[in-house]
């Protein structure tokens, strides 16, 4: 339960001491509901809704943690992203590129041991100027691998990543500089991290509503038996 102040926002501990921070994660709520709107009206299942659903996880938690702002709320923000992130790539996997498990695995086991080393090498000077954003590169090159990949494979769900990543590099630029616009903005950036990924995630959701539909098994149709010929 040890308290957190991670934001310009925050100068105490008491519960609404990041109100502009909380109410901006209702971009994550909206983004969701409106996610699941459209999974429902294009038909494109169950996966695709609970990513939606997921999206509110988002909000709700974020919310948490900058309302009660200690190490245990902590999860309820990093956890939910973090399975976001994983379960999108398994929507390019498997949905936008049709991929089998046997091949779809290996290779999401091969990125993000790639990006989990790339994380890990980023120098300490660079985490710590940015205030901990470098944590967000494994979802970023997960937009930009995938989406090339996706379009590469013929989908147009691809360009929804690449944009979405565009997206992403401006909301984690102002998580970045939250910090050291304090003196000259005492508000700090951080609501525009929550608002711009609402918007970023909105985009996923528009991806998988339209082109995450399962796609059907293909029938094996025999063909009609050849009759002998009359002796």
């Amino acid at each position: 339960m040890s308290e957190i102040d991670l934001y310009c926002e925050r100068t105490t501990s008491a519960f609404w001491a990041e109100p502009i921070n909380a109410l901006s994660n209702l971009a994550f709520v909206a983004a969701g509901v409106w996610g699941v709107r459209e999974v429902r009206r294009h038909g494109a299942g169950t996966f695709a809704e609970v990513l939606a659903w997921w999206v509110v996880a988002i909000g709700v938690g974020s919310t948490l943690f900058h309302t009660y702002a200690n190490e245990l709320t902590k999860w309820a923000d990093v956890l939910p992203i973090a399975g976001f992130t994983l379960a999108y790539t398994l929507m390019n996997l498997r949905r936008f590129l049709a991929m089998s498990w046997q091949k779809a695995a290996p290779v999401f086991v091969a990125f993000y041991a790639a990006a989990g080393l790339v994380t890990y090498l980023v120098p300490d000077w660079l985490r710590i100027a940015t205030n901990g954003s470098t944590g967000y590169l494994p979802p970023f090159m997960a937009l930009l691998f995938f989406g090339a990949l996706v379009l590469a494979g013929g989908s147009r769900a691809g360009w929804y990543n690449l944009v979405a990543a565009s997206i992403f590099a401006i909301s984690v630029t102002f998580r970045a500089i939250d910090l050291k616009v304090c003196d000259a903005f005492p508000l700090g950036t951080h609501f525009l991290w929550h608002s711009l990924n609402g918007l970023m995630l909105a985009v996923l959701l528009a991806a998988a509503a339209r082109y995450g539909a399962p796609r059907p098994l293909a029938l094996k149709i025999r063909p009609p038996e050849r009759l002998s010929p009359a002796v």
